[in-house]
C-alpha cells in the first residue's frame, strides 16, 4: 500500500504562490477548518498574531486523489536551482495559460526523450510541462 505525501514548497509569499498552483493544478485554496469563515477568523480565535497568518497556505485537490500542497514562508530568498521539481501533465498547450498566471517560460525541449517546456512558477522554482 502507498504512503501519502504532502509537497512542502519554501516562499515569500505563500498565499499568492498557493493561489498560482491551485490554478495551474485545478486545485483549490484549502478551506479554514468547520466553523471558521475564514483563515484570518480561525488565526484570531486561535491567538495567532495578525502578521503571522500568511506565513502559511495549503492547496488541495477537490476530487482527493492528489497530495496536499503546503507553502510555508521562509526568510530567505530562492539562491540555487532546484533539486526537486514537479512535472505537471497539463500539455503544451497549457504554457500560455500558466504564463498569463505568473510563471515564465524559460526553454522547450523536443528530443528523442519528448517535448517539453521548463518554466518557473511566481518565486522562480523551476517545474516542467509536457
Amino acid at each position: 500500500m502507498a504512503i501519502g505525501i504532502q509537497v512542502t514548497m519554501d516562499a515569500a509569499d505563500p498565499g499568492k504562490l498557493a493561489a498560482f498552483w491551485a490554478e495551474a493544478l485545478g486545485y483549490v485554496v484549502q478551506p479554514p477548518p468547520p466553523g471558521f469563515d475564514s483563515w484570518e477568523d480561525f488565526a484570531v480565535k486561535n491567538g495567532i498574531p495578525f502578521e503571522s497568518v500568511n506565513d502559511y497556505s495549503a492547496i488541495i485537490d477537490p476530487e482527493g486523489g492528489g497530495p496536499r500542497f503546503f507553502f510555508q514562508r521562509v526568510p530567505e530568498g530562492k539562491t540555487a536551482k532546484n533539486r526537486l521539481h514537479l512535472d505537471v501533465n497539463a500539455g503544451l498547450e497549457a504554457v500560455d495559460r500558466l504564463v498569463s498566471l505568473g510563471a515564465t517560460k524559460v526553454q522547450e525541449f523536443n528530443d528523442n526523450k519528448g517535448h517539453w517546456v521548463v518554466m518557473l512558477d511566481p518565486e522562480g522554482n523551476e517545474f516542467c510541462v509536457q
